[in-house]
Order: C-alpha cells, then structure tokens, then sequence
C-alpha cells in the first residue's frame, strides 16, 4: 500500500512535469486532444495516488470504512480493466479500424501552430521505427493537400528531403510497426499485466483479511 502511495505520487510528479515542459505532448488523436502522455500520466498516477493512500491509511488507522473504501476502489478498477479487456477482444477489429482513421484524421494537424506535440512525436516515430505515415507515406499527401511528406521519412535524412520527389521513403506504415512491435512482445506484456493483476487481487485480500480482524477484535476508529 506504501509503494502504491509512493509510485502514484512519482507518476503524478513526472506527469505534471510533462505537462508543465512538453504542452501538449504526444497526442495523436484529433477526437480525444485531451489523450495525451501527461494526461494519462497524471490520471494514472492520481488513481494510484487516491488508492494506496487510502489503504495506507485505513491500515495505520485501522479504519474499517476506509479499509472498504480502497476494496471498493480495487474492485471497480478490477472491473472495469475487465471489461475494457473483453470489449477490446470482441470489436477489435473495429476498434482497429477507427484508430487508423482517427489517427490518418490527425495527420491535418502536423503543421498547425499550436500541435508542436504532435510533430515532434511523429518525427521521433518515423526516425525510430523506420516507418512513414499511418499506412504507408501516401497518407501525407491526402493529409497535407500536396506531395510531400516530413522529412524524418526519409531514408536518407537531409534537410527538406521529404519535399524531394527523388527521395526515398519509409515504405512501412507505422500502425502496421506498432502491431508488429505488439506481438512480438506480447508475452511480456502478459507478464506485467499478471503481475497488475496479482498485485490488486492481493490488496483486495489483505484489506478484507485486515477489515475481518477488526471486526472481529471489535476495534474501532472514531473519524
């Protein structure tokens, strides 16, 4: 519970610290522009933050309402990871489908002025990865109303490269990186997934094992 408060607070610090120095940092989706890496990481680490000091609490305190409050947290957290899971499965592909076209959609705003997040991410993206576009660089050119592409998907990174029509392109799409990058670290993934879910499973045991024990030893905490 004391690492669960610790780890939020750190997640939390750093995602304020993204937000605060990056902006907007890396948000690709034009339908949800509040889906950024310091957002999520702000939302994350609050959760963690509000959960583990909840339990810690309820554990010095011996607080029976708290001690149910933080199950109460876990489960619906449990829960609705759960859900998302089998809702993820059952309409994938759909679900793939309408990330390729949001994602296409916000290709419109690498030049805008204020998107500076947006295109740094997608230079870091194709320059790592070795990929270019959502599908493949022709999305740039439906995108940006004209032939030309950044020039990080450039095979030979020079200046202005992508508005060369002799230059040579990532001839991979970055969806299709992503999807490969996926499964081939798919069982790892799985692990850090068990390890989440073994780590909320082992909370929920421990506060109705503690809750249990007060009650029974009928002590009680005046709030």
């Amino acid at each position: 519970m004391q690492q669960g408060l610790l780890c939020g607070c750190g997640l939390l610090g750093v995602g304020i610290w993204l937000s605060v120095s990056q902006g907007s940092f890396a948000t690709f989706s034009p339908s949800f522009p509040s889906l950024s890496a310091a957002n999520m990481v702000i939302a994350i680490g609050a959760i963690v933050m509000v959960t583990g000091f909840l339990g810690c609490l309820g554990a010095i305190k011996e607080n029976k309402c708290l001690l149910l409050n933080f199950f109460i947290v876990l489960l619906v957290i449990l829960l609705a990871e759960l859900i998302l899971l089998i809702l993820f499965f059952v309409y994938s592909d759909k679900v793939r489908m309408n990330a390729k076209q949001d994602l296409k959609d916000g290709l419109a705003l690498y030049n805008s002025e204020n998107n500076l997040g947006l295109r740094n991410a997608w230079n870091i993206i194709q320059a790592e990865w070795k990929c270019c576009g959502v599908n493949a660089y022709s999305d740039w050119y439906e995108a940006l109303k004209e032939k030309v592409v950044p020039d990080r998907c450039c095979q030979e990174h020079y200046q202005n490269c992508g508005r060369n029509t002799t230059s040579m392109f990532w001839d991979r799409g970055c969806f299709e990186k992503v999807e490969e990058w996926l499964d081939d670290n798919k069982h790892v993934l799985g692990t850090i997934g068990m390890v989440i879910l073994v780590v909320q499973l082992l909370g929920m045991a421990f506060s109705m094992i503690l809750f249990h024990h007060i009650h029974r030893t009928g002590k009680k905490y005046d709030a």
